[in-house]
C-alpha cells in the first residue's frame, strides 16, 4: 500500500547530512513492511535485525558497541559485506535492546556513512525505562501513524477522488453532488475498517466490512500483551483499567477525560502513569484544554483538563461494539455515539498532519471541539457528525475571539459563509499544518 511516510524516507536517504533513522509508532502500523520494502526498492541489501527475536544478535551488543564491531559481527553472521551507500541495515523491534538504541549515537558520530533504520513499537515505553540509552541529538525521527483517509483512498485504487478532494480544497469549491455523495460513503467504511494496514489489506481483498472486527481484536489482544509484557502486574492492571474506559469517557456529554469513570475515587495520582503509558506507547492521542486563545497555545494549557482519543477510528468502533449499520445508515437521529466516533477520527487526521490537539471551554457553557495553530493563526475547529451545522459555541468563540476564519468540519460540501469555511468529513486530511 502507498503510504505518504516513503517521500519522507527517500528524503531521509538523499539528506548528506543524514542521521541513523527512528521510526516510532503504534504497534501494527506497518513500520518493518515499509522499512524492507523501502531497501528492497532503493538499496542493493538489506540487513535485518530482530532484536526481540534474535538472541544471539541482540547478545552482541552488551560489549563492544562501535560501529566497527558491529558491522564485522554483522558481516561475519550474514555472510554479506556491507557497503556503506549501497547496504541499509534495519534494527527492528529495537526497545528490547537499549545497548543496541545506544550504538546510533556512535554511528552517527564516528561512522555516518552507514545507512541505518531503527523501528520499535513502544519505543516512547522504553526510553522513559531506559533514559540513558536514549541518543539525544543523533538520531533523525519519523512517525508512523495508521493510514489516514487519503492513504486509504489510495488503497482503493481511488487516486483521482483524493486528487478531486484536494482541488476543490484549494479552489473552496463544491464538489459535484454525486462525487460528495460517493465520498462520504467511502468516509463512512473508513470509520469501521479504521487506517491499521492489516485491517484495510483485508478490507481491499474482499470488500466485506465485517471481516474487519476478526483483525481489529487481534491488533487489540497485542496491545494488552505489551501492557503485561513492559509494565509491572500493578501497573499493567490501571493501564488497561484506563484503556478499556475510552469508550465510555467519549461517550459522555462532556468529553473530558475524567479518573471516576475508571473507578470510583480514582484521581491523577492513581491513573496519571497509565495515561502517560498509553500515550507514549502510540495507543491514544491526548488532546489538551487551552485557557487562554494566544499565540503560542502550548503554554496557556490547562494541565487538569484533557480528552484522549483512540489512536485508531477502526479501533473504537470495534472496542465501543457500535454496530457497522448504525454508522451507514442515514438516519442520524438514534447515532448518540457517532459524535464521538467522528470527533475521534478527525482528532487522528489532524495529528497525522502535524497538528497539535487543543480544545477550549468557556465556563460549561460553550466548547470547541479543536483548536489548531497555523503559523500566527489561531483557528477555531467545529466537528459535526451530520449536516446539522448549528453551533452555539462557535458564535460565542467567534464574538469573543475574532478569528481570522474558523472550519466547520461536517458532512455539507465545501463552502465559505460568515467566515466559516465548510470542509466535508472526508476532506479533513486536507487540513495541513
Amino acid at each position: 500500500m502507498k503510504r505518504k511516510i516513503t517521500s519522507q524516507l527517500l528524503n531521509w536517504k538523499n539528506n548528506p547530512r543524514r542521521k541513523p533513522l527512528l521510526m516510532y509508532g503504534a504497534r501494527q502500523t506497518g513500520k518493518t513492511y515499509i522499512i524492507n520494502e523501502f531497501g528492497r526498492l532503493h538499496y542493493e541489501n538489506v540487513i535485518y535485525v530482530n532484536l526481540e527475536t534474535n538472541a544471539s544478535l541482540a547478545a552482541d551488543f552488551i560489549a563492544d558497541i562501535s560501529p566497527e564491531k558491529i558491522i564485522d559481527r554483522l558481516e561475519i553472521f550474514f555472510s554479506r559485506k556491507i557497503a556503506p551507500e549501497k547496504t541499509l541495515i534495519f534494527f527492528d523491534e529495537i526497545q528490547s535492546c537499549a545497548r543496541a538504541l545506544t550504538s546510533l549515537k556512535y554511528f552517527c558520530e564516528n561512522a555516518p556513512e552507514y545507512h541505518i533504520i531503527a523501528a520499535g513499537s513502544l519505543l516512547g515505553v522504553a526510553v522513559n525505562r531506559e533514559q540513558h540509552s536514549f541518543p539525544v541529538g543523533k538520531v533523525d525521527l519519523l512517525h508512523l501513524y495508521p493510514l489516514d483517509l487519503e492513504e486509504f483512498f489510495w488503497a482503493l485504487g481511488k487516486e483521482a477522488l483524493t486528487a478531486e478532494i484536494r482541488a476543490s480544497y484549494v479552489a473552496n469549491r463544491p464538489l459535484a453532488p454525486m462525487i460528495h455523495s460517493a465520498a462520504l460513503e467511502l468516509y463512512k467504511s473508513y470509520l469501521i475498517v479504521g487506517g491499521m494496514p492489516a485491517v484495510v489489506n483485508e478490507y481491499c481483498r474482499t470488500q466485506h466490512l465485517l471481516d474487519a472486527a476478526n483483525l481489529q481484536a487481534i491488533i487489540l489482544n497485542s496491545y494488552v500483551a505489551d501492557m503485561a509484557k513492559y509494565a509491572t502486574p500493578a501497573e499493567t492492571t490501571r493501564i488497561m483499567a484506563a484503556f478499556q474506559s475510552i469508550p465510555a469517557q467519549l461517550a459522555k456529554n462532556n468529553k473530558k477525560f475524567q479518573y471516576k469513570v475508571i473507578q470510583r475515587g480514582g484521581s491523577a495520582t492513581i491513573f496519571g502513569a497509565s495515561i502517560d503509558w498509553l500515550c507514549a506507547a502510540g495507543l491514544v492521542v491526548k488532546c489538551n484544554k487551552v485557557a487562554q486563545i494566544m499565540i503560542p497555545l502550548a503554554v496557556h494549557q490547562d494541565f487538569s483538563s484533557f480528552k484522549l482519543y483512540m489512536g485508531d477510528c477502526g479501533l473504537l468502533t470495534f472496542k465501543s461494539g457500535m454496530p457497522a449499520h448504525n454508522i451507514l445508515t442515514p438516519i442520524e437521529e438514534n447515532n448518540t455515539f457517532l459524535g464521538a466516533l467522528v470527533e475521534n477520527y478527525v482528532a487522528d487526521q489532524l495529528r497525522v498532519n502535524g497538528h497539535d490537539l487543543w480544545y477550549w471551554e468557556s465556563d460549561h457553557t460553550a466548547e470547541i471541539d479543536f483548536i489548531i495553530q497555523c503559523q500566527e493563526k489561531i483557528i477555531p475547529v467545529e466537528v459535526k457528525a451530520s449536516g446539522h451545522t448549528y453551533s452555539r459555541s462557535l458564535t460565542v468563540f467567534k464574538q469573543k475571539f475574532i478569528p481570522p476564519y474558523s472550519i466547520r468540519i461536517s458532512s455539507r460540501n465545501f463552502g465559505f459563509e460568515n467566515s466559516i469555511r465548510s470542509v466535508p468529513l472526508y476532506a479533513v486530511f486536507c487540513i495541513e499544518n
